[in-house]
């Protein structure tokens, strides 16, 4: 795993956590924020995925 893989993926779940905590505490911004900060860590994530592809098909 690369450094953006794992950003993003951390990113992605902070962000899931912080969207469940705005659902229940009826909190429409956290909801809102957690969302945004979700969507940001998977396309991060899917950055890094990417690169590690190019990477080992260039390896091969």
């Amino acid at each position: 795993m690369n450094k953006d893989q794992i950003k993003g993926r951390v990113e992605e779940t902070k962000g899931k956590a912080k969207e469940v905590a705005g659902v229940v505490l009826d909190d429409s911004d956290m909801e809102a924020e957690g969302n945004v900060q979700k969507n940001t860590g998977k396309v991060q994530a899917g950055f890094g995925d990417l690169k590690k592809k190019i990477k080992d098909s260039l390896d091969d």
